[in-house]
């Protein structure tokens, strides 16, 4: 009896999960006001932000039509109104946004509302700093609403406006430039060392969710080589893996191998030190979306040398 009373209880869980993953919020977007910003530039940002927010699967947008039905006033800008319309038209949630001109730049003020609770679930603030700038600030309302997050915590690479591309640390990276320092760890080879210092260069162009580069480095000798990651992430925090494949010129202590000939006598044979690097690595980029990024990188490297070199690196940087 216990097993089957777990069973079923378990199973209207599932029910109750999967009645709320399959019954998207549903919104009501009232009129947007606007003080100071022309009829147009306030209808186009209204209709790019109630098509923004179509585009989400967990969210139904109520129709302007039914919206219009219901509103007895020209503007409903305070809470309580907003509560009314939408327990009329059966709605989740209400939402209302402003735009409110401040010489060139334009603020975007945005309340979200609960309508059974009628408690204010996001009360948001963006700036655009001109009326062409409103696309991307509307697109980025749409997502802190979906999300029922901060409207700064949506900061993408590709949709950054032109506020935060202003500020002291701009989010515009593309080609980046920066060094890295930290430890090789030999598994193999390296005349056995247990472990050595390493310093790195980089220059890397990234290309959508890639980032293509050059690589120079002090390791255990000189190495030189190009390589690719996958970015798994435009946000601030943006973990990778990539590879790498170049050069490495390996310090090692003893370059010759002694052989027993057919005729008793020793015989020196040099070794190369020096062969055809190949690397695989992982690791994260933290403020991704700046122009100043950190990073953290861990990769294992093989040299295609006599030796037979392979080593673990572990390093920190700036990008």
């Amino acid at each position: 009896m216990k097993i089957l009373r777990n069973f079923i209880l378990l199973f209207f869980i599932f029910i109750s999960i999967s009645g709320q993953t399959l019954n998207p919020r549903k919104i009501v977007l009232l009129p947007l006001i606007s003080n100071g910003i022309d009829y147009t530039s306030s209808k186009t940002s209204e209709a790019i932000l109630r098509l923004e927010l179509s585009k989400f699967s967990n969210i139904e947008i109520i129709s302007e039509k039914k919206t219009f039905e219901i509103i007895s006033e020209d503007e409903c800008s305070e809470e309580e109104c907003a509560i009314e319309i939408g327990s009329k038209l059966n709605a989740d949630e209400s939402l209302i946004c402003k735009l409110n001109s401040l010489g060139e730049k334009v603020i975007v003020q945005y309340i979200l509302i609960d309508v059974k609770s009628e408690k204010k679930i996001l009360i948001e603030q963006a700036t655009s700093a001109d009326i062409s700038n409103l696309e991307t600030v509307m697109k980025r309302v749409a997502i802190s609403i979906a999300n029922k997050n901060s409207f700064s915590e949506n900061a993408q690479i590709g949709n950054i406006v032109v506020k935060e591309s202003e500020e002291t640390l701009r989010r515009n990276s593309r080609y980046n430039f920066g060094v890295d320092f930290g430890y090789v760890f030999p598994s193999e080879g390296y005349d056995n060392d247990d472990k050595s210092f390493t310093i790195n260069a980089y220059f890397d162009h990234e290309i959508e969710n890639f980032a293509i580069g050059l690589m120079a480095g002090a390791r255990n000798g000189f190495a030189l080589n190009i390589y690719g990651d996958y970015l798994f992430s435009p946000t601030d925090v943006c973990p990778y893996i990539g590879t790498s494949l170049g050069f490495h010129w390996v310090n090692h202590e003893y370059y010759d191998n002694f052989l027993l000939d057919e005729y008793g006598y020793y015989n020196g044979n040099e070794l190369e030190s020096h062969g055809i690097e190949l690397g695989l690595k992982t690791g994260i980029r933290i403020l991704h979306t700046y122009n100043v990024q950190l990073f953290i990188n861990f990769e294992f490297i093989m040299t295609f040398n006599d030796y037979n070199d392979k080593a673990f690196v572990f390093t920190i940087g700036i990008l």
